[in-house]
């Protein structure tokens, strides 16, 4: 836990990819080819606490949905990349608007697509039922499932162990 804190201290930027992560992964159709995503209340309201700590929250996703530029505009997260086939792309050119580094990074993901920045990323994070390959690659676990309290898990991490005086 020790190296986990230390690596929060360097944190500026926290991004997520959202199946898996914000959701529990299930997709659901409608018959119309509406897409439905259940997001869990309390990873928000982690979510959204903290701007108010410094951090600068992001979303990389390779799928395309309404449904998540609606999320992230509830939670106040501006930065959001739909469609990114390659997300460490996404990730530099946040680096660049904000000139931070890879280890001022805490990422969250599931599957093997956000491997490319979980390898990489300053703090990397994964729910409690994320692949093997991604738990291998990650340095926080989470004790909760996506879209379960993961992201409320690592957020009050995140809170607890900032050196923001609003704390």
């Amino acid at each position: 836990m020790q190296n986990i804190i230390s690596k929060i201290k360097n944190i500026k930027l926290v991004v997520f990819d959202v199946d898996g992560v914000m959701t529990n992964g299930d997709i659901s159709y409608c018959d119309d080819g509406r897409e439905i995503k259940t997001f869990n209340a309390k990873d928000g309201q982690g979510l959204s606490l903290l701007p108010h700590y410094g951090y600068i929250t992001a979303i990389i996703t390779a799928r395309k949905s309404d449904i998540v530029e609606r999320r992230a505009k509830d939670l106040g997260i501006t930065h959001v990349y739909q469609g990114a086939k390659n997300k460490l792309e996404a990730l530099n050119e946040l680096l660049k608007i904000y000139n931070l580094e890879l280890n001022n990074v805490c990422y969250m993901g599931d599957d093997l697509p956000d491997l490319c920045i979980l390898d990489k990323a300053g703090l990397s994070c994964c729910p409690h039922d994320a692949v093997d390959r991604v738990k291998e690659s990650s340095v926080f676990i989470s004790s909760k499932d996506g879209g379960r309290g993961a992201i409320r898990e690592l957020c009050d991490l995140l809170i607890d162990n900032s050196s923001s005086s609003e704390k």
